[in-house]
């Protein structure tokens, strides 16, 4: 079975700068929370096939307590810049986005957003982010709409490879 030391396959190249662990930390904001500050854990890696795969671990900067979680896949389009991701969040909400991979920027907006019955108020309703890495610095920004809140930014988070 291929594993993390499979090669790289040639239509994921253009993700490639992607690929390793990443250690940070970020600012969560929203207009219906009190604004909080986090760390994280973030690998990409790829097992040979089209596309890398990603997992997000953050807590909370002070108490250390778990937050975020969210683990999926980007899969580029072979032969263009076009890609989709598949992502699942441990607050039960499951993301379908696309966008497009242009240097070292991926850029993602959601088109579908699935949401467990039971799932905690406020529902979201779209997701937009943007991975860009500057120099040995890779950073993130999300943004989220509610059904009560239009598209807002809510989290920007700062990584170093470790």
């Amino acid at each position: 079975m291929a594993g993390k030391d499979a090669p790289l396959h040639n239509a994921a190249k253009p993700l490639e700068w992607l690929i390793g662990k990443w250690k940070g930390q970020g600012k969560g904001i929203y207009p219906t929370i009190q604004d909080f500050d986090f760390l994280e854990e973030l690998e990409f890696f790829h097992v040979g096939q089209p596309m890398l795969q990603f997992s997000f671990y953050s807590v909370n900067k002070e108490t250390n307590k778990p937050l975020h979680r969210e683990i999926g896949f980007i899969r580029i389009k072979p032969g263009t810049n076009q890609i989709a991701c598949i992502s699942s969040h441990n607050n039960g909400v499951s993301e379908m986005a696309e966008g497009t991979v242009a240097g070292q920027i991926v850029s993602l907006e959601s088109h579908t957003i699935g949401r467990m019955t039971f799932g905690k108020d406020p529902k979201t309703v779209k997701l937009k982010r943007t991975f860009t890495l500057d120099g040995d610095t890779l950073h993130q920004v999300v943004y989220m709409e509610t059904d009560t809140v239009p598209l807002t930014e809510h989290l920007r988070t700062t990584y170093k490879k470790v």
